[in-house]
């Protein structure tokens, strides 16, 4: 067993016994109901190994984190255009805030906050039927993990009850169709949203998914965006990816993230390894708990920082 593997397995196993695991997210129905005992992570190296531990292989609702592979598609559709409608700094407020849209002209602040996805889901909808950006989205998906079988899909409950209850995402998009940075029919974004939110996946698959932006833009030697764009969505994972808690991920990790309500961390080493951790509890900002907690001690026990010096 290599080092990474007995690290992995060590924190998995330290993970079973924290007492303090924070809080599902309970206003989504079918996420209060994942047990807070959850933990699973995988590690994705360069070349190609892989070390998993806990409920690695236990699908979950990413949620924000489907954020990540929705930015990859909108600058795949409309290249550095896209910044005219969504900015690239931290927000500092909640993710699904709507506080700065007034002041701002309806442009939200970065590609990760609430508002900034559902301009992202507006482009990708274009002129599509919801039906054809979602497959768009879900065969991205597939393809970047190398899901042959098809595994990764839509949470249909999951959709269902985010439309349910996501009154919120509705005021942030009329607000922003209002200010003209919404094109489509909102109830027609919005369906795509919901969707995108929906999608499970394993750790372990979250992790193959998160190569291309370990590698540069490469996945098993084909090229899915160049270079300098896997290190600007890794920039802006870094400083955005955790909303109001993100310079206390970057304080405490070090790395490149982006978190979802359903308790996942998708996080990046640049050349080195892509790295997924889930557990269901959340911190007071919306963040993985545990997994916040596995990701710090990962880091200190690797060295992985991309503030820490390279050899």
């Amino acid at each position: 067993m290599s080092s990474i593997a007995a690290i992995v397995a060590e924190i998995a196993e330290e993970m079973r016994g924290e007492t303090e695991r924070g809080a599902v997210a309970s206003y989504i129905p079918p996420l209060a109901c994942i047990s807070p005992d959850k933990f699973g992570i995988a590690v994705v190296m360069v070349d190609g190994t892989v070390h998993a531990a806990g409920d690695a292989q236990e699908p979950f609702s990413i949620q924000s984190i489907s954020k990540v592979f929705a930015l990859t598609l909108a600058l795949g559709a409309v290249g550095d255009q896209l910044w005219r409608r969504v900015g690239r700094e931290p927000s500092g407020s909640a993710f699904n805030s709507i506080v700065q849209l007034e002041s701002e002209q309806g442009i939200p602040r970065n590609p990760f906050i609430n508002a900034g996805a559902i301009v992202l889901c507006d482009v990708l909808l274009g002129r599509s039927e919801p039906r054809e950006a979602i497959g768009q989205m879900v065969r991205f998906v597939r393809t970047l993990a190398g899901d042959d079988e098809g595994s990764i899909r839509i949470d249909e409950a999951v959709a269902l009850a985010e439309q349910d209850t996501g009154f919120r995402n509705m005021a942030l998009a009329n607000y922003m169709r209002a200010f003209g940075n919404i094109h489509a029919p909102v109830e027609r974004v919005l369906g795509v949203y919901f969707h995108f939110c929906a999608l499970a996946m394993t750790c372990c698959e979250l992790a193959m998914a998160g190569r291309y932006l370990m590698n540069g833009g490469r996945v098993d030697g084909h090229s899915i965006i160049t270079p300098s764009r896997a290190r600007r969505i890794n920039a802006l994972m870094m400083s955005c990816g955790h909303y109001d808690n993100s310079g206390d991920f970057a304080f405490r990790v070090g790395l490149p993230g982006k978190s979802g309500v359903g308790g996942g961390i998708l996080s990046i080493v640049p050349g080195v390894a892509s790295i997924a951790v889930w557990s269901p509890g959340l911190n007071g900002s919306g963040n993985s708990q545990l997994g916040t907690l596995a990701l710090e001690r990962l880091v200190q026990r690797t060295g992985w920082s991309v503030f820490e010096p390279r050899a």
